[in-house]
């Protein structure tokens, strides 16, 4: 197992991709990274992005913070459009279905994120915006 390596934006995904995550699977802190593969709302183009996740059930979970930044990052914008999406866990690559979590599923769901990365509390704190949780149900 290659140890974490600090991989950010761009040449993340690249590194994930060509090593089936081999590199870029596990990054800071203990935590892991899924691709999530989406197509632009405007652009129509395919966009992909490496993000901080947990399994969940027979989902997986991953967080809109984009930081604590009053506006949701661009994948969140994308799957909100189209929820139709695709998800790279290492070397495996499936279709999903994007949801945000319910009032009733986030607080758990939540707690599982912080767990990961304590960051998110701080995140949600610096912005009026309430940070989706985003469930990812295989179909």
């Amino acid at each position: 197992m290659t140890s974490a390596i600090e991989l950010h934006g761009a040449p993340h995904v690249e590194r994930y991709l060509e090593t089936d995550g081999r590199d870029g699977y596990h990054w800071r802190n203990g935590t892991t990274i899924l691709l999530l593969f989406t197509t632009g709302r405007s652009s129509g183009l395919p966009r992909t992005n490496a993000l901080i996740f947990q399994p969940w059930e027979d989902a997986y979970l991953v967080v809109a913070s984009k930081g604590g930044a009053p506006e949701p990052p661009a994948w969140f914008l994308n799957l909100q459009a189209d929820p139709l999406v695709e998800v790279q866990i290492r070397g495996e690559r499936f279709a999903a279905r994007a949801r945000v979590a319910t009032p009733e599923e986030k607080p758990a769901m939540w707690a599982r994120m912080v767990e990961a990365w304590p960051d998110y509390d701080d995140y949600q704190t610096k912005t009026a915006r309430t940070i989706p949780v985003v469930v990812l149900e295989r179909v």
